[in-house]
């Protein structure tokens, strides 16, 4: 049976929730929004927990509590996150540290604590990063930065524990209809334009991603690891025809 921690219970995290729930699993759910961790404890049937995910001691606490409630672990999913579209010259060093803070040093506590509680029984990590952190898109230099930086850790973190039998992968979306996403879907027009980037012709939904975070979870795929996979509509790697 699947016991996964998932920090951030958002609209991502919540289809991870859902998925290993439905397949059998247990989960422990993490994060800064109480209101949508009880409601989603409460449809899960699943203990939760707040937790500031840019603190190390604060992922530490929540990583032992999440062992204890289910009995062991064998994954952890970080769906910390946040967007800010700026050119580098309009971003500010609040809102710098505040994006690196919240995409990349979220997912390097996930993996400090999955190194500590894994070594001895093995299971998988999954890091959320972007296709912003894998193409270059204007006005993301922030958040580009930020997301690349899980790819760079995925891949050390990977190698690392790899004796250990940690697996460490990273799913990379394109934009996807989440409450984070919504003030870039507010209008008709700029829905529009985000869907034309994507050359499968169409915004991503939280069910698209959590899939993919759920394959790397499975312990049938236990021959991948260090792996970076767009779940993009295409967008990373792919200029549609016009």
């Amino acid at each position: 049976m699947q016991k996964v921690l998932i920090i951030g219970a958002g609209g991502i995290g919540s289809a991870v929730a859902r998925e290993v729930v439905a397949s059998g699993g247990k989960v422990f759910l993490a994060g800064r929004n109480s209101q949508s961790l009880q409601e989603r404890g409460a449809e899960l049937n699943c203990e939760w927990e707040t937790l500031e995910a840019t603190d190390a001691a604060s992922v530490d606490a929540c990583g032992d509590k999440a062992v204890e409630n289910l009995q062991g672990l064998t994954g952890i999913v970080n769906c910390v996150g946040s967007i800010l579209l700026k050119p580098g010259h309009l971003t500010s060093s609040d809102e710098w540290h505040a994006t690196i803070a919240a995409n990349l040093t979220t997912a390097f506590h996930c993996v400090r604590t999955a190194g500590r509680l894994l070594r001895s029984s093995g299971g998988s990590v999954v890091l959320l990063s972007s296709a912003a952190g894998r193409i270059g898109l204007a006005n993301h230099e922030a958040v580009a930065a930020a997301k690349a930086g899980v790819v760079g850790l995925t891949r050390s973190a990977a190698a690392t524990y790899a004796r250990a039998k940690i697996r460490f992968n990273c799913v990379a979306p394109g934009l996807v209809r989440t409450p984070l996403a919504a003030g870039l879907l507010s209008s008709e027009l700029a829905e529009k334009a985000s869907v034309s980037m994507h050359p499968l012709g169409r915004i991503g939904e939280p069910e698209d991603v959590s899939s993919a975070v759920c394959w790397f979870l499975d312990p049938k795929n236990s021959w991948v690891t260090g792996q970076i996979l767009g779940v993009d509509g295409g967008l990373a790697d792919l200029k549609a025809k016009n």
